[in-house]
């Protein structure tokens, strides 16, 4: 079975990732139906478009927008699925709505889009741990490549163009390529910045 323009695919494990094990405990993080912080953004490709390219391939892991497993309230509060489900654990997703895949081991962006690791901010007089519209290069497309830059860069971006995502237990920002704005010099006391609530997984 296949779609002419979309992909289908199903979760990697639930649709919600609102549960953390602490101490052989599930602590329950959230209950709130509509958050999409606790959305999962991981699937599996069951199978691929039959029109258009973009180089994946069924069983390859994909990055997806918090919108394609969510579920809402509509007007009436009635829980509804959203607009790409298919039937039971099976999702229609659109090559827009896709960031990256996993192949394998190794994840690749699509075109137009990068992932960047931000930096601790050194900042004293900052509540901000993270230094702002600045990160590191984790995973980029070629565009970026093209450009000179590679895996490891640091870089900065431009104003609200970030969102996150955690991949492979790290919190990185999804930025579209065209919005990255600089390649800075290592000053040699950049550190990249890992929430505590990540590390306690």
């Amino acid at each position: 079975m296949r779609s002419l323009h979309a992909f289908i695919i199903e979760p990697e494990n639930q649709r919600y990732n609102n549960t953390k094990k602490i101490d052989q405990i599930d602590l329950i993080l959230n209950t709130d139906l509509q958050d999409h912080k606790f959305v999962s953004r991981v699937g599996k490709v069951i199978s691929t478009p039959t029109i258009g390219k973009t180089g994946i391939k069924q069983g390859d892991k994909v990055l997806v927008h918090h919108n394609v497993f969510r579920r809402f309230h509509d007007v009436r509060g009635e829980e509804k699925n959203s607009k790409s489900f298919f039937e039971e654990d099976k999702y229609f997703v659109f090559p827009e709505q896709i960031f990256m895949y996993k192949r394998e081991s190794k994840w690749m962006p699509l075109e137009g889009f990068c992932f960047v690791q931000p930096i601790e901010n050194k900042n004293i007089f900052s509540n901000n741990p993270e230094q702002e519209l600045t990160g590191i290069i984790k995973y980029l497309d070629n565009g970026l490549i093209k450009n000179g830059i590679k895996e490891g860069d640091l870089i900065g971006f431009t104003p609200d163009s970030e969102y996150e995502f955690i991949v492979e237990n790290k919190r990185l920002y999804r930025v579209p390529t065209n919005s990255i704005c600089i390649k800075y010099e290592y000053q040699g006391s950049e550190k990249e910045y890992h929430p505590i609530w990540l590390q306690s997984s």
